[in-house]
């Protein structure tokens, strides 16, 4: 078993980025095999091109399903979060008409801009929690306050790209079930990093990507449908020779939708980012990340300490237990983001801002002395 501990410096000593791009120990030569086998699957002669490379594509949906305790029947592929809720929706149609779809102002905007337009297609009405005056991030007892028994679907966070602020998803569902709510859960920033299981608590639509923590590539988007909605007759709007049960079937007179998720799939899927991103998922999974989390925590307590210690306000919950694997602080007035950014890109620490607020997020790759290193680096 590889070892999770970054002992010696390497060349993404300084990676922080982990809430952008996930990476892990010999990953380029590991992608790059992946897609080297690929081109000489597709470019050898003969018949069997197809059959790998849906073989690869669907062993990354049955790593998924493994990694969140879900049946392989219950998930399905698409090129991103905002797509996979889309499909979700707009299968429920009429489901939702003349009931109200909540979701915090700090959900990831994307999610914001596709309910918004789905809004009047399907007759709902889109409610936003506000964030408070000067909070950075809508608190579980606000969202809850707005949840009441005319939310048709509540779209939960469960970890912010923009404090990283953990919900309290137990607490969540069972106050949604007193409301006969559909719930859905975007895990993007906390897969890979936390452990999450679609039974416990059970919830009704997942999605994430294979990016950040799960060290993937971009195109590969993952959703998941609770057994008793997906055999409830969901149907997707959009539907192609890949929704069948049987792809090959070129009768058009007896089309069919697949009994499992892969009846949101449409025309002729995509490889090349599956590919990439299946040694993400099997890194995970062999065992070689056990113990990321217990390193992100230390990482990140002693990153707090030094933004403390500068007087940076921070923008993240402080508590380990109402967190995800980032730390995010608002730099001081006198300090420009983006100038800051760039310098400690120069000197080998790789962070992002969004405004104000800059982003911190230890993974495997970096070093134990990223907050020395810091303390230095960063201005008072």
């Amino acid at each position: 078993m590889q070892s999770n501990t970054n002992s010696s410096p390497g060349t993404h000593d300084g990676w922080l980025m982990y809430h952008s791009v996930g990476l892990f120990p010999d990953q380029e030569a590991v992608v790059r095999d992946a897609l080297a086998l690929f081109a000489s699957s597709w470019c050898a002669p003969g018949l069997k091109r197809w059959d790998e490379g849906l073989a690869a594509r669907q062993g990354v949906l049955d790593n998924w399903a493994r990694l969140v305790n879900a049946q392989p029947r219950n998930v399905f592929a698409a090129e991103n979060v905002t797509e996979a809720f889309g499909k979700f929706v707009a299968a429920l149609g009429t489901r939702l008409a003349g009931r109200k779809v909540l979701i915090a102002a700090d959900c990831f905007p994307s999610l914001h801009f596709l309910l918004s337009g789905l809004a009047a297609t399907f007759g709902f009405t889109l409610e936003t929690v506000p964030l408070a005056a000067g909070a950075a991030w809508v608190t579980d007892d606000a969202f809850i306050d707005a949840w009441r028994d005319d939310v048709g679907l509540a779209v939960i966070t469960w970890v912010t790209s923009t404090a990283s602020k953990r919900a309290d998803l137990e607490r969540l569902v069972a106050h949604g079930r007193k409301q006969g709510s559909l719930i859905a859960v975007d895990i993007t920033q906390g897969a890979g990093i936390l452990d999450f299981d679609v039974t416990r608590p059970a919830v009704d639509f997942v999605a994430t990507t294979t990016l950040k923590w799960l060290c993937g590539a971009p195109g590969t988007g993952l959703g998941y449908v609770c057994p008793a909605l997906l055999d409830s007759g969901l149907a997707p709007q959009m539907t192609g020779w890949f929704s069948q049960p049987d792809p090959f079937n070129w009768d058009i007179t007896r089309f069919s939708l697949a009994a499992e998720a892969r009846r949101f799939d449409t025309g002729t899927p995509s490889f090349l980012p599956f590919v990439a991103s299946a040694p993400g998922l099997a890194w995970h999974l062999s065992g070689a990340s056990d113990g990321l989390r217990e390193r992100n925590l230390r990482l990140c307590r002693a990153l707090i300490e030094v933004l403390d210690a500068k007087g940076y306000v921070l923008h993240s919950p402080r508590a380990d237990a109402a967190r995800g694997g980032s730390v995010m602080a608002v730099l001081p007035a006198h300090i420009e983001p983006q100038a800051l950014e760039a310098s400690l890109v120069e000197a080998g620490v790789v962070v992002d801002t969004r405004g104000r607020v800059m982003r911190f997020s230890p993974g495997v790759l970096t070093h134990d002395s990223i907050a020395n290193r810091l303390a230095t680096l960063l201005p008072d």
